[in-house]
């Protein structure tokens, strides 16, 4: 300890400010949207440094520019992406929906017609228009014969039933019970009803009940023994309809069809109950008239030649069974029924499997009562 005063150190300066060590240039703050936009800034949009002029060097001393610079207005800059995010919050105007045109249809290919004008019998008809619609509509004739093959199969037939008359009962049961199945299938079809299994069943049936029937009682009792099936099949046909839950147009209308169907196959029970000649001259002469029906000749030249020709094969077959002049008469009336049965097969343009089994069976089914009668 010492009474002098304090004596700095040599070079000591108590009034000198310690020197200050250089700091490193202050990094801006940046905020939660700066940060967000200096991270983004190249994944968006970028600066088009085309439109700002380049800066030009100056010779101005440092302080000046730095005075030239010291209060310039903030600058806003709208960041591109926020634009982008505005663009897709507003809402977008809906726009109108145009339906692209509608392909136009194609057109529908002409129809082929024959010779005779009439377009070809089909298998199937249009859903849309049928072809009877079509024929009325284009001024032709719903009317087409059922031409010669089926004329053929129903000659074929007719002769069976002829030869086999005279043999025995027995022995024409076997084209009787055919001529029974086509009748029932070819009615149904005719009438637009196929397939119709339990109708063409029963009407089926109801004809194999009437030839049992006959030939259990005998020719003799051969009309009771045919109208009563008849009678007993119409009541039963009734009941069936009425348990059927179908509307009440279909259900009448399968009742006609069924009650048709049955009183045809049970008729056909008449060549089972006729005399054998009167069978042989009926059937004979049905099979000529129709294959001279299928002759293509005008409508009433064939009418008249298939009556002459029915007529003259009542005569021939009748001389040679011992009817005689009878014969032509029997031929002549069944002939007549025969193109009725025909014509019917022909109504309405129906298709090849109608013409091959109403075009078939209905000549000769419809020619059975008068050769019953008149037998």
């Amino acid at each position: 300890m010492t009474n002098q005063p304090y004596e700095p150190y040599e070079g000591y300066d108590p009034y000198q400010q310690p020197p200050q060590q250089p700091q490193p240039p202050a990094q801006p703050q940046w905020g939660y949207d700066e940060q967000q936009y200096a991270t983004q800034q190249w994944q968006g949009q970028t600066w088009e440094t085309q439109t700002h002029a380049p800066v030009q060097a100056a010779a101005a001393p440092p302080m000046a520019a730095a005075a030239e610079t010291a209060y310039l207005p903030p600058q806003s800059y709208e960041r591109p992406y926020v634009a982008e995010q505005q663009q897709q919050q507003q809402p977008q105007q809906p726009q109108a929906y145009s339906a692209p045109p509608a392909p136009a249809p194609a057109p529908a290919p002409a129809p082929a017609e024959s010779d005779t004008g009439y377009g070809p019998a089909t298998l199937a008809g249009n859903a849309r228009v049928t072809d009877a619609q079509r024929a009325r509509l284009e001024g032709r004739s719903p009317i087409i014969e059922p031409g010669m093959q089926p004329a053929l199969l129903t000659a074929l037939l007719g002769l069976l039933l002829a030869v086999t008359a005279p043999i025995s009962s027995y022995a024409l049961v076997i084209p009787l019970v055919i001529l029974q199945a086509v009748t029932a299938a070819g009615w149904f079809r005719l009438n637009g009803m196929w397939p119709a299994r339990q109708g063409i069943a029963l009407a089926f049936l109801g004809g194999v009940t009437a030839d049992v029937a006959v030939l259990v009682a005998g020719r003799d009792q051969a009309p009771a023994a045919i109208l009563g099936p008849l009678g007993i099949w119409v009541l039963l046909t009734l009941v069936l309809q009425l348990r059927s839950h179908a509307d009440p147009d279909t259900r009448m209308y399968g009742l006609m069809a069924t009650v048709a169907s049955s009183a045809l196959a049970i008729i056909a029970t008449g060549y089972l109950g006729a005399d054998p000649d009167a069978v042989s001259v009926g059937a004979a002469a049905v099979a000529v008239a129709v294959l001279a029906r299928a002759l293509p000749l005008p409508t009433p030249a064939s009418v008249v030649v298939s009556l002459l020709a029915a007529a003259g094969a009542g005569i021939a077959v009748g001389g040679m069974t011992g009817l005689g002049a009878k014969g032509a008469l029997i031929g002549a009336s069944a002939a007549v029924c025969a193109l009725v049965g025909h014509r019917a097969a022909s109504y309405d343009y129906p298709s090849r499997f109608v013409h091959f089994t109403a075009g078939v069976a209905l000549p000769l089914t419809a020619a059975a009562p008068v050769v019953w009668i008149l037998h």
